[in-house]
């Protein structure tokens, strides 16, 4: 059983508020009486991509299993190479910040789908080649595509001004591929639906939820700072159904 701890969008910004409920969720993944294979957190992990929120990720991140981590519409390339050293192995300088990891016999093909200065995805013609590439290659184990944006309209006014765009041409590139699964983030909810075959796994928010917006929400701005934050688990058994499961600890 191979088991991941799936989070998104901490937004560090040096408060008690958005440490502690980062904190929430990685003190109940290491109070688990069997350590979970990997955590991935996708996207988001600073608020202003300011290297003092880098060295704050960092720090809250040091955890005793492998950490993954890739960029959200509001990092920062290049504070984030720089102050998520030990945990990012992408070549190169700046932008994009690809990464494939092999961890405990899984692989993860971690894609950078921001567009610097803006909110919006975009996964560039390179960047579809580079992956096509990725994906091209044996390997024997579960392979999983992590980005920030999903590649889905998300129905939301707010969230689909900042949606992936260019859809079609990365649903070229995925389909057929030997793909277990496609996690991601930005919307700050728990999400399941498919892409180019493929199930896609979205993880709750850390910071915030975002509400649809016939829901309810406590405040004037379209995101919920109230709602529990949460995580995905991820478990992955050889010949059975891949399964997820969505928790938000108190």
């Amino acid at each position: 059983m191979y088991v991941i701890a799936h989070l998104s969008d901490p937004h560090l910004d040096g408060t008690e508020e958005a440490r502690a409920r980062l904190r929430r969720i990685t003190s109940y993944v290491s109070s688990f009486s069997r350590p979970v294979d990997v955590v991935l957190v996708t996207g988001d992990l600073a608020d202003h991509g300011l290297p003092e929120e880098y060295a704050e990720v960092a720090s809250e991140l040091s955890l005793d299993v492998p950490v993954l981590v890739l960029p959200g519409n509001h990092d920062v390339s290049s504070p984030l190479r720089t102050g998520l050293a030990s945990f990012v192995t992408s070549p190169g300088e700046g932008h994009p910040v690809h990464q494939v990891r092999d961890v405990g016999g899984a692989r993860f093909v971690l894609v950078d789908s921001t567009v610097p200065g803006a909110d919006h995805g975009l996964i560039s013609p390179d960047s579809l080649t580079w992956l096509d590439g990725v994906l091209r290659e044996p390997f024997d184990g579960p392979l999983f595509v992590a980005m920030h944006h999903p590649p889905l309209n998300l129905r939301h006014p707010v969230m689909d001004q900042w949606k992936l765009e260019q859809q079609a041409p990365l649903a070229e590139v995925l389909t057929a591929k030997p793909i277990t699964a496609i996690l991601t983030g930005h919307v700050h909810t728990a999400i399941t639906t498919t892409f180019a075959g493929h199930p896609v796994l979205g993880a709750p928010g850390i910071r915030s939820t975002v509400p649809y917006d016939f829901e309810p929400t406590p405040t004037t701005s379209f995101l919920d700072p109230t709602a529990h934050p949460g995580l995905a688990l991820h478990v992955h058994s050889p010949g059975e159904p891949f399964q997820t499961t969505f928790r938000y600890p108190l």
